[in-house]
C-alpha cells in the first residue's frame, strides 16, 4: 500500500518540486497555526482557571466577613439583651369559714421563679406586675379598694424587697355596662368573650437585681376576703432605657447599623493586614534589628570575658611584684643595721660625754661589729626559713 502511494506520488511529481515547494511549507504552517491555536486555549483555559479561583476566593472572603458582622452583633445582642419578660401563675390559697364557706384569711401565694439560679440580669431595672382577673359580679363591684402586697426573696429566704399597692376595678355607669352587653350579647352567647376586667397592679416600678442575692421566691397576697377572681400571674418586665430601648424598640434599624459598623472595621481590619503582610520590608527590618541585637550581646559577652581575663593577670602580676618587694625589703634590711648600728656607735660616743678613748672606741667598734653579725646571721636565717632553697645535684 505504502508501495502504491510513493509511485503515485512519484509519478504526479517526478522531481519532487510539488513536495519541496508547496505541500512541505504548507504542511509546517498547518502545524505552526495548529500549535498557535491550542496554545493560546490552553492560555485562555489557565486564565479562566485564574479568574474562577479568584472569584471563589473573593466570594468566600465576603460571605464569611458578612458572616463574621452578623455572628458578631447576634452575639452581642444574645449578650446585652435581657429577657423581655417572664410569666409565672399564682396559685392562691386561703382557709374558709365553715359557717359562711367565705374566706376567713386573705388569699396568698408562693411563686418559685427559679433553683439558685440568676434569672434576671444585673442592673436592669425591672417591673414586677400581678394581673388579677376579676369578673363584673356584684360583689365585686361593691368591693371597691383592696391592697396587693409582694414580697421578694432570695436563696437564703432573706428579704431582699417588700411593697404594697392599692387596687380597684374600672368603674363604668349602669347604663355604659347595659349598652356594651347588648351590643357584645352575641359574642357572649357563642362564648367568645366574658364579662370580667383585668386588673394590674405594678407592685415594684423599678427593681434592680443584686449579684449576691439573686431573687429565686415571690410571696403575693391579696388583702382582702371578699374579693373574687378567676386567675391570678405574676409578670417581671424589663425596664429598657438606652441602647436597650432602641434595640428592643427599632430591632432592623439597630440591626442594620450595627452589622455595618461591624463590616466597615472588619474589612478596614483586613485590609491593613493584607497590606502589611504583603509588603516583606519589615520583616527584613526586623531581622537586622535582630541581628544587631546578637551582634551587640555577643561583643558584650566577650567584652566581660576579657576584662575577667585581664584582671586576673593583673591580680597575678601584683602577687609577683609583692613577692619581689619583699625580697627587696629584706636586701634594705643589712643597711638599716648598719645605719643603726653607726647610730648605736654614736650615742656610745656622746654617752662618754666628749672624750674620745682609742681602747673605747676599740671596744665600741668590735662590739658594734658583733652585733651586726648577729642581726645579719638572725636575718639570714629568718630569710631561709621563708624561702627554703631548692637543692641542686651539687647539694645532693
Amino acid at each position: 500500500m505504502n508501495f502504491l502511494l510513493r509511485f503515485i506520488i512519484f509519478c504526479m511529481d517526478p522531481l519532487g518540486l510539488a513536495r519541496r515547494f508547496f505541500i512541505r511549507p504548507g504542511l509546517n504552517l498547518a502545524w505552526n497555526v495548529y500549535d498557535r491555536v491550542r496554545s493560546k486555549a490552553d492560555e485562555k483555559v489557565g486564565t479562566v482557571r485564574e479568574l474562577v479561583l479568584r472569584l471563589g476566593l473573593i466570594a468566600f472572603a465576603v460571605v464569611l466577613i458578612i458572616w463574621l458582622a452578623v455572628f458578631m452583633y447576634a452575639a452581642f445582642y444574645y449578650v446585652y439583651m435581657p429577657a423581655i419578660s417572664h410569666t409565672r401563675p399564682v396559685h392562691m390559697q386561703f382557709k374558709t369559714c365553715l359557717e359562711t364557706s367565705t374566706p376567713c384569711t386573705f388569699p396568698h401565694a408562693h411563686v418559685s421563679l427559679t433553683k439558685k439560679q440568676q434569672l434576671l440580669m444585673v442592673g436592669q431595672a425591672y417591673k414586677v406586675i400581678v394581673n388579677i382577673d376579676m369578673p363584673e359580679s356584684p360583689q365585686n363591684l361593691e368591693l371597691g379598694m383592696f391592697m396587693v402586697c409582694a414580697e421578694m426573696r432570695d436563696y437564703d429566704s432573706m428579704l431582699r424587697g417588700h411593697s404594697c399597692r392599692s387596687a380597684m376595678m374600672r368603674y363604668r355607669s349602669p347604663l355604659i355596662r347595659m349598652i356594651s352587653t347588648w351590643a357584645l350579647s352575641p359574642l357572649y352567647v357563642l362564648g367568645w368573650k366574658e364579662e370580667f376586667q383585668q386588673v394590674p397592679v405594678e407592685i415594684f416600678s423599678r427593681y434592680l437585681e443584686e449579684r449576691q442575692h439573686p431573687i429565686t421566691d415571690v410571696y403575693v397576697e391579696i388583702q382582702s376576703q371578699k374579693i373574687q377572681f378567676y386567675t391570678v400571674t405574676l409578670h417581671i418586665v424589663a425596664d429598657f432605657t438606652g441602647l436597650r430601648y432602641i434595640m428592643f424598640n427599632w430591632p432592623v434599624l439597630s440591626a442594620i447599623v450595627a452589622i455595618s459598623t461591624n463590616l466597615f472595621f472588619i474589612l478596614v481590619i483586613f485590609l491593613l493586614s493584607w497590606y502589611h503582610w504583603s509588603d516583606a520590608s519589615w520583616l527584613h527590618s526586623l531581622q537586622i534589628k535582630y541581628n544587631r541585637l546578637t551582634d551587640t550581646l555577643h561583643s558584650s559577652a566577650t567584652a566581660a570575658a576579657g576584662s575577667v581575663i585581664l584582671t586576673g593577670r593583673r591580680r597575678k602580676i601584683k602577687s609577683s611584684s609583692s613577692s619581689s618587694s619583699l625580697h627587696d625589703d629584706l636586701d634594705d634590711l643589712g643597711v638599716v643595721s648598719a645605719y643603726a648600728s653607726d647610730a648605736d656607735k654614736s650615742d656610745i660616743v656622746d654617752v662618754s660625754g666628749g672624750h674620745v678613748d682609742p681602747l673605747a672606741d676599740s671596744d665600741a667598734d668590735d662590739l658594734l661589729v658583733a652585733k651586726s653579725d648577729t642581726e645579719k646571721s638572725k636575718d639570714q636565717d629568718s630569710l631561709r626559713r621563708r624561702h627554703p632553697k631548692k637543692k641542686t645535684t651539687a647539694d645532693h
